[in-house]
């Protein structure tokens, strides 16, 4: 196969991965392929339905090493849905009674396109895996090859997506600086709330973090400055199973004792039933392009505090969210190792024809491929039973039984 033209395009929400990938690819193919032209689409599928995209020049190439310092996308997302029509219509991204997979396919065509580069979750890369069948199915052969992002690292079956582990560690910093709140009054309550729709990884590893944080801290009891008033109280997940009455029995004899309770809560965390509630009121839930519950919409955090706030005897209670802090942050060294290896095999694949999406396949010894797209799914759960995350459960004194 001749490669003579590959695109980038970047979607879905942010992750500390984007940017650090788009260079990374630009670095590789300009060093061992340096005649293949590289375009980006901005704005994800939103520029590739409206022909939107930029050659990388060779002034870009040379600038290319500076994206490693820096979060978000310099080319841009968005939450784009090839198949549903519907939305496309209604955004001004398609005409009524266009197909939105014949659209991106023929500017695909037109725009010379032999490789397709698609950094993003799920939800990109199964929509990409949609455009790379249907372009097939009309003699156009595309290879198509994704990158996993997305700080939930919920992507079945890989192992480890890029982006996780950054958004983890500034969870964690997030942390270290809302719970110094925790004495500005008497009976605090404070709610991190760290996102994560269906997969509860983001906010345990969060916690973990934070927790190993305040265990290697120097304190001064004597002055009030306590470990166990800093510490973490609670971590709530989708994966795990709740009983409000039980845990708040738990919280109120720490708040009776320190003066304070902290909280990890996923915002995924609790959803059913904050759904159910408001649907029962005669509330209508907001959704996204993909069908996925709007959480900001719900707000989980004020849920929770004001489900827990009564029943520990909290005069004071802070929601606070780290997200947006969160992902949008630059890739840390473990995430940089992790892109460059992908990268470099995103490449390979991509000169020798091989599509699929690149990661650690769990079901394939964790060996380090280009998985097959038939084979990606969303919404992969934490496992709650691995050792680390036993662990700091049992040394905050919080019970774990799945959901």
């Amino acid at each position: 196969m001749t490669v003579r033209r590959v695109a980038l395009l970047t979607a879905g929400g942010f992750a500390p991965c984007l940017s650090s990938a788009v260079g990374g690819l630009i670095e590789r193919y300009t060093e061992i392929a340096p005649d293949v032209e590289i375009i980006a689409y901005q704005y994800g599928y939103h520029g590739l339905l409206t022909g939107n995209y930029v050659t990388v020049t060779d002034e870009a190439r040379k600038q290319a090493p500076i994206l490693h310092r820096f979060g978000g996308s310099p080319i841009g997302n968005s939450r784009v849905k090839l198949t549903n029509a519907k939305n496309l219509v209604e955004r001004g991204l398609v005409k009524e009674g266009e197909d939105p997979l014949q659209v991106a396919a023929e500017q695909l065509r037109k725009d010379g396109v032999d490789v397709l580069h698609t950094i993003g979750g799920d939800d990109t890369n199964t929509t990409a895996a949609d455009l790379a069948a249907y372009l097939h199915e009309n003699d156009y052969e595309l290879t198509v090859v994704g990158l996993p992002k997305t700080i939930d690292n919920d992507i079945v079956p890989i192992r480890q997506s890029l982006g996780a582990m950054t958004a983890a560690e500034e969870a964690s910093d997030f942390a270290q600086h809302i719970i110094g709140e925790h004495r500005s009054n008497p009976r605090m309550l404070i709610v991190h709330e760290v996102m994560g729709r269906n997969c509860g990884y983001l906010t345990a590893q969060a916690a973990n973090y934070y927790h190993e944080w305040v265990k290697k801290q120097e304190w001064a009891p004597a002055l009030g400055l306590s470990q166990e008033r800093w510490d973490v109280h609670a971590v709530y997940l989708p994966e795990m199973a709740l009983d409000l009455d039980t845990e708040a029995v738990r919280l109120r004899g720490i708040m009776d004792e320190i003066g304070n309770v902290n909280i990890f809560l996923s915002e995924g965390a609790g959803v059913e039933e904050i759904i159910a509630e408001k649907e029962a009121a005669g509330e209508e839930v907001a959704r996204d392009p993909f069908g996925h519950v709007k959480l900001d919409t719900i707000n989980p955090g004020q849920w929770f505090a004001q489900q827990f706030a009564e029943k520990i005897g909290a005069e004071k209670v802070m929601v606070q969210k780290s997200g947006y802090f969160s992902r949008a942050w630059h890739a840390n060294a473990d995430d940089l190792r992790l892109i460059k290896s992908m990268v470099d095999l995103a490449v390979q694949c991509a000169l020798e024809g091989t599509p699929g999406v690149i990661g650690h396949d769990e079901e394939n010894g964790d060996v380090l491929s280009a998985i097959a797209f038939p084979r990606i799914k969303g919404a992969k759960a934490f496992d709650i039973d691995q050792d680390w995350f036993r662990g700091t459960m049992a040394e905050i004194g919080q019970e774990v039984h799945a959901h």
